[in-house]
């Protein structure tokens, strides 16, 4: 397991925890009481450490090296049932951006995803999760092909933003994201988006608009970076805590300004704790909103997206 820097104090009470064990385990002595004592002693400390987090620990946590990413996740709430469909049937197969149909306890589903890896090699292949204009055509194409046979769409939005090499403007990186928005606006059939990572700028929203939008509990959601808005204003990375806290990026944040539907909570320490409980956990979020839209008419669907996203932020004549 990784540790954060702010986990150090959890860090060393597992450690102590582990000696504990060996201990009794060598010396055939019973310690079953001492190693307890420091479970209680662990499990306090992220109580009081996980309640009363900072905006940019939140943002480290959405990082974190063992947190699952969307292939994890389609595959947990799938239970193995998915098939990954690849290509935009124009230029190439983007890796940074998965998608396919899966069942979710016989309900079949269109699942939509932005692909991080989880080593340097993969990280590369992925691009660290930023998509060319080709992954988005791609989620485009699985959403219309969704559309098609009315099955809804879940996207699974964990990205630093939109691929920014030169190639990806050279194939109209800002014109996919427009028109990925303009045409998810107009879909026929039920939309959830899910923030399970990283949330950042228009490479999110490529994929966000939806009729409900939901945040896991340990993520973030922005027009731009902490890193990237404390190099704009103040040249430096030095002010990211600052940029994080004024960004109002969190979860509560979100609920609060009324861009997002709600929140899914996480195990206590994030999801890379218990993958399998947080798996368990979307998925029965998903089953439930899927329920609730289903009753909906097509119509009323593509009006009340519009509504919802039209509706957002203050503006003066």
């Amino acid at each position: 397991m990784d540790f954060l820097e702010f986990e150090t104090p959890i860090k060393e009470l597992m450690e102590q925890y582990d000696k504990c064990a060996l201990v009794g385990e060598e010396s055939g002595i019973d310690i079953e009481q001492s190693c307890k004592q420091i479970a209680d002693k662990i499990d306090s400390k992220k109580k009081e450490i996980y309640t009363n987090l900072t905006p940019w620990q939140r943002v480290q946590l959405s990082r974190h090296p063992n947190r699952p990413y969307s292939l994890d996740f389609i595959k947990g709430i799938t239970e193995g049932n998915f098939i990954e469909l690849h290509g935009d049937r124009n230029f190439a197969d983007d890796k940074a951006m998965v998608g396919g149909f899966g069942k979710v306890d016989g309900q079949t589903v269109m699942f939509i995803g932005q692909q991080k890896g989880k080593n340097t090699k993969e990280r590369q292949y992925r691009r660290f999760g930023m998509s060319n204009p080709e992954g988005y055509r791609k989620a485009m194409r699985l959403m219309k092909l969704a559309e098609k046979f009315n099955k809804p769409i879940v996207t699974l939005i964990d990205t630093p933003g939109a691929y920014p090499g030169l190639e990806a403007e050279e194939r109209g990186q800002g014109q996919a994201i427009a028109q990925n928005i303009y045409e998810m606006l107009k879909l026929q059939v039920p939309v959830i988006c899910i923030v399970i990572g990283e949330g950042a700028s228009g490479g999110a929203l490529g994929i966000g608009v939806g009729n409900r939008v939901y945040m896991l509990e340990n993520t973030w959601y922005s027009v731009i970076s902490p890193e990237s808005c404390s190099s704009i204003l103040w040249r430096s990375w030095d002010h990211k805590e600052t940029a994080a806290a004024a960004l109002k990026l969190t979860p509560q944040d979100m609920v609060e300004q009324g861009i997002i539907d709600g929140i899914v909570p996480e195990p206590l320490g994030g999801a890379h704790y218990d993958p399998e409980q947080t798996f368990l956990n979307l998925k029965n979020h998903i089953k439930q909103v899927i329920t609730e839209l289903s009753k909906i008419s097509a119509e009323k669907l593509c009006r009340q997206r519009q509504d919802k996203f039209l509706n957002m932020g203050v503006f003066k004549g």
